[in-house]
């Protein structure tokens, strides 16, 4: 009887423990929403930090951004206390995922509200292209190999960063016979785009939206 006791109060011991940790809150929670709905699908193709970060931590990063967007991102931090340089790069990963996809797939109508209109509008008109060659993307993300914060500026209350994404991604354009007629599934494509995002600091809305978008040589 006594040991029955004894590991019962060792299993409540651990499950406290484990809820202390994982049902902690940050206060950061609800900063990033540009992720994908699927928690899977933001945990995929996210690289292992180089670095270990403290949950909370809204110290800037070295690793995490480029020399010459330093004074840019301290300005954002100094403006935005509850703004995280971890979590906003994991965002942005999870955004880079998610708008892909659905530009791939043709349902822009799912990351609209992550758009800028004018980005949504140039989306909106190739995915109107490719469907009127009778093309269709079977495209895959493999693995994002690395993001950076490459540029980070902040004009009164309007933060701009923009993000340098190293990718691996399997291209494939089909016909509507669903033959393909360009690219390999089996072969890898290293991509490195630049994604710039616009969030006002002093608005309620905490998303950022995507405002352009480069493709790196």
């Amino acid at each position: 009887m006594t040991a029955i006791i004894i590991l019962a109060l060792v299993a409540l011991f651990i499950g406290l423990r484990l809820y202390s940790v994982l049902g902690e809150r940050t206060g950061h929670e609800q900063q990033l929403t540009l992720k994908p709905a699927e928690p899977e699908a933001a945990l995929a193709g996210r690289p292992a930090p180089s670095a270990p970060v403290q949950a909370g931590s809204t110290e800037p990063l070295d690793n995490a951004y480029l020399p010459t967007a330093g004074p840019g991102v301290r300005a954002i931090l100094a403006a935005d206390h509850s703004f995280d340089v971890a979590r906003f790069l994991e965002g942005a990963q999870g955004a880079y995922r998610m708008i892909l996809e659905a530009f791939w797939s043709g349902k822009l109508d799912e990351v609209r509200e992550f758009l800028d209109p004018d980005v949504y509008k140039t989306f909106a008109q190739a995915v109107a292209d490719r469907e009127a060659a009778g093309h269709r993307l079977d495209n895959r993300l493999i693995a994002i190999e690395h993001a950076v914060i490459a540029e980070a500026n902040l004009t009164q209350t309007v933060a701009v960063i923009a993000v340098r994404f190293e990718a691996d991604i399997a291209a494939v354009t089909r016909d509507a016979n669903g033959d393909v007629v360009a690219g390999s599934m089996s072969d890898a494509v290293q991509t490195r785009d630049l994604w710039t995002f616009r969030r006002d600091l002093a608005s309620g809305d905490p998303n950022w939206v995507l405002i352009e978008t480069d493709e790196e040589e």
